[in-house]
């Protein structure tokens, strides 16, 4: 199990369509549920913050192992996805990964997420 926090910065002038993006995400949610399994994503939470200017938005992910990476998705839902990251995430900015301490899981959450 994977269990990750990583920031990107949004490009100029693309809040406006961050907005979009996000909007669009949860107005499909059941799509993006069902893309998920393949994916063996458990969790995927998506965060925004503006700091000194910038705007950032950070994925925090508790993921299986062996499950289809979202580039490799032919699911018209992952394929905007992809469009939306292409317009709004900045290439220039390396991404950050945020240092994993503790994972809290409860055993019994930790099981069933290992034996789907």
């Amino acid at each position: 199990m994977n269990v990750e926090l990583t920031r990107f910065r949004v490009k100029k002038n693309k809040t406006q369509k961050v907005d979009e993006w996000l909007a669009f995400l949860n107005d499909h949610l059941l799509d993006v549920l069902v893309t998920l399994e393949g994916e063996k994503m458990y969790v995927e939470t998506i965060f925004r913050e503006t700091l000194d200017g910038e705007e950032y938005l950070y994925w925090y992910s508790i993921q299986g192992t062996g499950g289809q990476q979202v580039e490799d998705s032919d699911h018209w839902i992952d394929q905007k996805h992809l469009q939306y990251w292409e317009e709004c995430i900045d290439p220039d900015f390396s991404p950050v990964d945020l240092s994993t301490e503790v994972v809290m899981i409860p055993h019994k959450i930790k099981e069933s997420m290992n034996n789907s």
